[in-house]
């Protein structure tokens, strides 16, 4: 875990500017993440980054294990926590609702994590996951050549099979799915199409209930 967080932190500056250079990308990811985001309600974004995700839709608070990308988020006005996913620091029934966006892939254990998310959800709480799809195109492409990049070499990539199942074992149900992102990023410079189910695009949310 320590040389994932330290390439976090090394080039958060650079994940960061990720956004600004891949707008439409970006936009297209934040219009699936806001159309199964709850409208009102206390919310957590587990894997909070520099806050890219979090700032758009209010989420005040976040954990994040990365002290670089903590500070751009608080230098955005986020609460940052420096803990992980599968030890959070909050007390049972605590949110509304609990965001983690590119996250599920550098875990070093997603069932934990997904427990402890369901800990501090107050009863019919909901989480929403933003993830790659290994089993997309584009997932292909990216499992193939994850060694080239310097923040996806250290990722495991899963099916939306794989998380849902998870999901399934740790106890949420209503379980909802969008999918976007069906060209490649570079060339992505309008908004992309958002479909439901799973498959065809790389990005994928998901929705689910305590």
């Amino acid at each position: 875990m320590t040389a994932k967080i330290d390439v976090f932190d090394k080039y958060s500056d650079e994940y960061d500017e990720w956004f600004d250079v891949h707008p439409w990308v970006y936009k297209s990811e934040l219009e699936a993440v806001r159309k199964l985001l709850p409208q009102n309600g206390r919310g957590v974004e587990i894997g909070a980054g520099t806050g890219r995700f979090s700032i758009p839709f209010g989420i005040a608070v976040g954990v994040e294990p990365s002290k670089a990308m903590s500070d751009i988020a608080r230098s955005r006005g986020m609460t940052i926590y420096d803990a992980k996913a599968e030890n959070l620091p909050f007390d049972d029934n605590t949110f509304d609702f609990a965001l983690m966006v590119t996250t599920i892939c550098f875990l070093d254990d997603p069932q934990q994590a997904l427990k402890e998310i369901r800990r501090i959800l107050r009863p019919d709480g909901k989480i929403i996951i933003g993830m790659l799809d290994k089993d997309s195109p584009l997932g292909k492409l990216y499992e193939a050549k994850k060694e080239e990049s310097k923040y996806f070499k250290y990722a495991n990539f899963y099916s939306v099979n794989q998380v849902l199942e998870w999901l399934r074992v740790s106890g949420f149900n209503d379980l909802h799915i969008l999918q976007t992102i069906f060209h490649k990023p570079d060339s992505i410079n309008v908004l992309e199409p958002i479909r439901g189910g799973h498959g065809e695009g790389l990005f994928v949310v998901i929705s689910a209930h305590k």
